[in-house]
């Protein structure tokens, strides 16, 4: 994997073919979380799959139960119920199809590349935006609510050195891989587009 570059008005990063069906598997994963499975099939996904089987209020009133999704889809207030079921209720259809759209478009975008995944510079804050969503689902699933708790992650993948069961361990190790390559992949992107942003 590299970095991204400019590349006359697009950004353009190399990836190789694993790791560019790796990272669509995880976006598709994350718009599945968000009730739109982009993969035939995928609303038959295995119990194993570690973003299976999760559940959303259907009709938008509720908080999700699901902390990873809580995190894509937060409430308006903490104290005030009323207020967040309402918000939800007016927001969240719209903010859901959203979120889909920019997943969508970084899973397409993914499944496309030949060694190479090209993002037009005025879609560039759209798919940074999708990494985000999906680098917040892997972060809930290995327990990050912090700068510090990401530096430990990222440590214990550096040294492939994670502390539950066997089973635990590879799950853990696979989600923090994913996360870190996530993260510096998005990084890499901001640090391409910060110059035309100021420009």
């Amino acid at each position: 994997m590299r970095a991204f570059r400019r590349r006359r008005g697009v950004y353009v990063a190399q990836l190789e073919g694993d790791e560019a069906t790796i990272l669509a598997r995880v976006v598709a994963d994350t718009s599945a979380l968000l009730g739109v499975p982009l993969r035939p099939g995928e609303e038959a996904a295995e119990a194993s799959d570690p973003l299976a089987h999760l559940s959303w209020s259907t009709e938008g009133l509720e908080s999700p139960t699901d902390p990873a999704l809580a995190r894509l889809l937060p409430d308006a207030s903490r104290t005030d119920d009323e207020l967040s079921q309402e918000f939800r209720r007016l927001t969240e259809p719209e903010l859901r199809a959203a979120k889909v759209a920019r997943l969508r478009m970084v899973w397409d975008a993914l499944r496309e590349s030949t060694g190479q995944v090209r993002v037009p510079a005025d879609r560039a804050l759209d798919f940074a935006a999708a990494l985000t969503d999906v680098r917040l689902v892997i972060a809930e699933r290995l327990g990050i609510r912090t700068e510090e708790d990401a530096e430990q992650v990222q440590d214990r993948v550096a040294r492939r050195d994670v502390h539950q069961g066997p089973d635990e361990d590879e799950v853990h190790l696979a989600l923090g891989m994913v996360y870190s390559a996530l993260s510096w992949l998005q990084e890499s992107l901001m640090q391409v587009m910060l110059p035309t942003m100021e420009d």
